[in-house]
């Protein structure tokens, strides 16, 4: 009977301790997931079925989600390479070095497994060196292209396109603020006054999305506490200087191509704002805005053979991230809007505000118009210019002043012709009012 109630007793402690265990563990993931919600993910499969491909690493991984890839596997064996090269260029020795980067990795192990959504249970010392030989990779492949562009050697340009293209998918991400702690046992002990930020920068903009030359005062000023991966960084050079000042509204949900706006009278010019990339600006020449052409000013985008990529992993990023902004959705449904034949693209060329490397102006038009496919957009940054569009649009004389510019004024010859036809008019009424003048006496 005494066994009996030792087993018993010895039972509801084991219980009990479960439990406690149980509790600790569960909160302790609570608390976790309160300081961080899992930044890196995979897309939506609303988004990755429309084009898988512009998910998926084509040469390397970087993080847990596409580890075990087949197409990146002959890669992998090149990441060593790059980190010792990394490990030559410092000053300290490598094992010192590694010993940093690996107390690194293990006093955050918990916060950066906590910005993966895992498919794979993986140990924390396997984990440990994954996340390691990923920071140096791409820390040594940028600084091996950095020592390339200076010394006009051409080695990393031929894969350097595919691997940066590679570094921006959401799916293949590290956590920003663990890869600054690998920058700063490394590359901060070449150059203790570069940033993180203003070293990947250059990289960057090897992407040529948009013309960012003259807005990226903003790189300035972007805090390394705020921004979650490479993506994350990226998406920072198309945020306003002074983010949220921008209202949002609805976009109307009457579409005006390119190619209608410029029979009612509209034209495209480059927007070279200081403010904000994205920045579309409305501009009359005259208070009588009726009567005169108005301007939209755009900003510059460059098609390419990876743009549709750019722009997919940056629109799935804004629709997953609740904190981020959807400037790059908004800018999306606006290029929507208005292209949709290769004509819209043409006079989009035309006016400079699209730059098409790409190929066929119908191929471009293709993209654009494929890019929001099932991407829902509440509110949209441009409600104002949409309104004010609408409105000039539905007005009778910038409508007719267009069409008469385009019947009468669209070639020197036809001036010519306008103004022979109005002096010929003008002999006969005077040759008329002559002979009825004669006759009359």
């Amino acid at each position: 009977m005494e066994n009996k109630d030792l087993e018993v007793g010895d039972m509801e402690n084991m219980i009990q301790e479960r439990v406690q265990r149980f509790i600790y563990r569960v909160e302790k993931e609570h608390s976790l997931n309160e300081q961080i919600t899992p930044s890196i993910h995979m897309a939506p499969h609303t988004l990755r079925d429309v084009s898988p491909q512009s998910f998926s690493p084509r040469v390397v991984s970087i993080g847990p989600l596409h580890r075990d890839d087949e197409n990146v596997q002959a890669f992998e064996r090149q990441k060593a390479t790059y980190l010792i090269n990394l490990m030559t260029c410092m000053p300290s020795p490598q094992e010192t070095i590694m010993n940093s980067c690996m107390q690194k990795v293990y006093a955050s192990m918990e916060k950066i497994k906590a910005c993966y959504v895992l498919t794979k249970t993986y140990d924390d010392a396997e984990f440990a060196e994954m996340m390691v030989m990923d920071a140096c990779f791409i820390l040594g492949f940028i600084l091996q292209v950095l020592i390339s562009w200076s010394e006009s050697n051409s080695e990393y340009i031929f894969q350097l396109g595919d691997v940066v293209c590679d570094l921006v998918l959401l799916e293949n991400q590290i956590p920003f603020f663990f890869l600054d702690e690998i920058f700063k046992c490394t590359i901060a002990e070449l150059d203790p006054g570069m940033s993180l930020v203003t070293f990947m920068v250059p990289v960057l903009l090897f992407l040529n999305l948009f013309d960012l030359d003259a807005g990226l005062g903003i790189v300035k000023n972007i805090s390394i506490d705020d921004t979650h991966h490479i993506l994350s960084l990226l998406h920072e050079f198309y945020k306003p200087q002074k983010d949220g000042i921008i209202p949002e509204g609805c976009l109307s949900t009457r579409n005006r191509s390119a190619v209608d706006l410029d029979k009612a009278g509209v034209k495209f010019k480059p927007n070279r704002s200081q403010t904000w990339v994205l920045g579309m600006e409305m501009e009359f020449p005259c208070f009588l805005w009726s009567w005169c052409k108005c301007t939209l000013r755009m900003p510059v985008l460059n098609v390419h053979d990876s743009t549709e990529l750019i722009l997919r992993n940056l629109i799935a990023y804004e629709l997953e991230s609740r904190q981020t902004r959807k400037y790059i959705t908004s800018y999306a449904f606006v290029m929507d809007a208005l292209v949709n034949t290769q004509d819209d693209v043409a006079k989009l060329v035309d006016s400079k505000v699209l730059n098409n490397i790409m190929g066929s102006n119908e191929e471009a038009a293709n993209m654009i118009n494929n890019i929001c496919k099932h991407v829902a957009l509440v509110d949209s940054f441009y409600t104002q210019q949409w309104k004010t569009l609408d409105k000039y649009s539905n007005n009778y004389w910038p409508k007719h002043i267009a069409w008469m510019r385009r019947t009468y004024f669209s070639s020197p010859w036809n001036i010519i012709a306008l103004f022979v036809g109005s002096i010929l008019f003008a002999l006969t009424m005077v040759q008329t009012i002559f002979t009825i003048n004669g006759g009359s006496k």
